[in-house]
């Protein structure tokens, strides 16, 4: 007889989990009570790259002229067309993963799924009908939502989410952007393109302020956003939130987390925008879910807790994707990985789950990417580290482009030339990264992508030049 696995949850993790299950021989049953494909493709991932798409293509017609080209007439965004092809986008991926499921003969199940035992499960379906599912597996993908944050909790209107940002009908004429991570710097990249003055508030002191982000590349963002008017305004938080008429007044206050505000910076700022979005953070969304009915444990943010083969407290019960919080990884690949982790081990495997080597993309303009150990990491874990970049400018596709901003960086064991991490930041740095994560998972060396022939004229050269300057002499390409 068939292993039953119910897995709740169809984003990214739970997908991968649902097809490796079966294809491992599994009765697999996959409920998710929104679209399949959960935030990556409905809320996040997907639709937010559909619009920067639109945002560089609107870039690249104001830079038309630099490039010989005459463009006559006003260039603007149609918010029409770009939802239009934008939700026509998301019908089209969902139809093809529900064809793969079917494909496979996966059940799928549109309702709110729980917990009502160990072995049992319930799912209200959308005609309000229930149904009993017996499971002898269980895997928990349920994701998260963004933050509210008490002091000014989404209203949609003036104080809006990540999720309603994608939903705008309208691009306002002014926004303040609470958070300078990745949500928040890509939407600011985005809206300003789109037409929108846009100030980004964070309260630590740089851009993009996360451990695996190399300080130089915040610093490339922050020169970026200069240019382009973005107005950056670090170690602050947000104190008071007003509405007045057709504007949102927020009151800034000095940030805990930064020391770097002197005294006599004002204690306090005010501005106003036609909107406010808050990017600072998600919380798990497991509210409901019935957790408690099994123990599975979960850390005091409500995180839930698994083992290096996804497995939580409760056997044959396992948790993957975004629910497993900040200690985790939480990137939809990563959540894909562990889906497939979860799945393989379900089914009797003993398959560990690596977050070592893990590939992060940051969709700004430029893009920045990242993998393994930035150099602060590398020495504090007692490496004898040696750091090599070169800019993007000595790039004659660079050039060609005329994307030559950034640069890509090598942080290497100075004793054997090992790759311990790779950091870019520049023109379509999320495909080149591969290169990189393809290198350090082989355990390869810089010397082994010097001896790496690489097709000319092409961005990926950047790796060869940066590799060549360790031990190496050449000249520059152009």
């Amino acid at each position: 007889m068939a292993v039953k696995i119910t897995i709740i949850g169809a984003g990214p993790g739970g997908y991968a989990a649902a097809v490796r299950a079966a294809r491992l021989g599994a009765e697999v049953t996959l409920v998710e009570r929104d679209n399949v494909g959960g935030t990556c493709l409905n809320r996040g991932c997907i639709p937010s790259k559909i619009m920067k798409t639109t945002a560089d293509m609107l870039e690249n017609f104001r830079r038309a002229p630099e490039f010989g080209i005459r463009v006559t007439g006003e260039v603007s965004p149609d918010m029409e067309r770009l939802t239009a092809r934008k939700e026509k986008i998301i019908e089209d991926q969902a139809k093809g993963m529900l064809n793969i499921l079917d494909k496979h003969k996966i059940r799928y199940l549109r309702g709110v799924g729980y917990i009502k035992d160990f072995g049992l499960a319930g799912v209200k379906l959308q005609d309000n009908q229930t149904i009993d599912l017996a499971w002898d597996r269980l895997i928990l993908a349920l994701g998260t939502q963004p933050r509210p944050i008490p002091l000014f909790p989404f209203d949609g209107e003036k104080i809006i989410s990540s999720n309603k940002a994608l939903c705008l009908r309208q691009i306002p004429e002014s926004l303040i952007i609470v958070g300078a991570g990745v949500i928040g710097c890509e939407f600011a990249f985005i809206f300003e393109s789109l037409g929108s003055r846009v100030t980004v508030v964070e309260a630590m002191s740089r851009i993009l302020p996360l451990p695996s982000v190399d300080e130089e590349a915040s610093k490339v963002l922050g020169k970026e956003m200069k240019k382009r008017k973005i107005k950056f305004i670090p170690g602050r938080t947000v104190e008071k939130v007003e509405k007045n008429g057709e504007k949102v007044c927020v009151t800034l206050g000095r940030s805990p987390f930064n020391k770097e505000l002197k005294k006599k910076d004002p204690s306090h700022l005010t501005i106003e925008a036609e909107k406010m979005l808050v990017c600072i953070g998600r919380n798990p969304d497991t509210s409901g879910i019935g957790l408690e009915k099994l123990g599975v444990e979960r850390d005091d943010q409500g995180w839930i807790l698994v083992n290096e083969r996804m497995e939580t407290n409760i056997p044959h019960v396992y948790a993957i994707g975004d629910t497993l919080g900040p200690s985790k990884i939480m990137l939809a690949h990563v959540a894909s990985t562990e889906g497939r982790v979860a799945a393989q081990n379900a089914m009797g495997g003993k398959r560990i789950m690596n977050y070592d080597i893990v590939p992060a993309a940051i969709f700004t303009m430029p893009e920045v990417a990242n993998a393994g150990l930035t150099e602060a990491q590398a020495i504090e874990q007692g490496y004898k580290v040696q750091s090599d970049s070169v800019l993007f400018r000595t790039i004659g596709k660079a050039q060609v482009t005329g994307e030559i901003q950034g640069h890509a960086k090598i942080i290497s064991n100075a004793e054997n030339g090992r790759i311990l991490g790779v950091h870019i930041v520049g023109p379509h740095a999320s495909e080149l990264i591969a290169e990189a994560t393809l290198a350090m998972q082989m355990k390869g060396t810089v010397k082994d992508l010097a001896e790496t022939i690489h097709a000319h004229p092409t961005l990926a050269e950047v790796m060869l030049e940066v590799s060549l300057k360790r031990g190496f002499k050449h000249p520059p390409l152009f």
